[in-house]
């Protein structure tokens, strides 16, 4: 998984709007760029939720969500219009940002080793830089906890 303090690997995904949402397009931005297995699971729905009900003060410290599964265009319309998220959604089907991030791998899921998406959040700055990396995820304070590091 990359570390705080390095360069954010540019990317270009799909969007659920259909457009491509490049990285490098959003420097002097700071982008709160997160990984979640599937749409409409109980987990992701709560990390999900707890980043939209915190969306107004995470744009008062100039941040911007931005969540990546391996879903659809389609399923990801669906998961936001269904929850209200007022953030856009990419695709990622081949886990290739993912694998690029270190979000894709070897996990421990119910006490049994798997391979997918680590649920895990990469703070970005303006420049480019990752800030913080939440490599655990609490999904029901996951937006009260990255608003605290924001305002560090």
């Amino acid at each position: 998984m990359l570390e705080e303090g390095t360069k954010a690997p540019d990317f270009t995904l799909e969007s659920d709007s259909g457009e491509l949402f490049t990285l490098s397009e959003h420097r002097g931005e700071r982008i709160v760029l997160y990984f979640y297995p599937k749409d409409n699971t109980p987990g992701c729905t709560k990390e999900a939720c707890s980043l939209r009900d915190s969306t107004e003060d995470l744009k008062g410290v100039n941040a911007t969500v931005v969540g990546v599964s391996p879903d659809s265009r389609e399923s990801h319309i669906r998961f936001k219009e269904k929850h209200s998220l007022p953030f856009t959604l990419l695709s990622d089907k081949d886990h290739k940002v993912m694998d690029v991030y270190g979000a894709y791998g070897e996990k421990m899921m119910y006490g049994k080793k798997t391979t997918g998406v680590i649920r895990s959040t990469f703070i970005i700055s303006p420049d480019g830089t990752i800030e913080k990396v939440f490599k655990k995820v609490n999904t029901a304070t996951h937006g009260d906890d990255v608003r605290k590091a924001l305002e560090n």
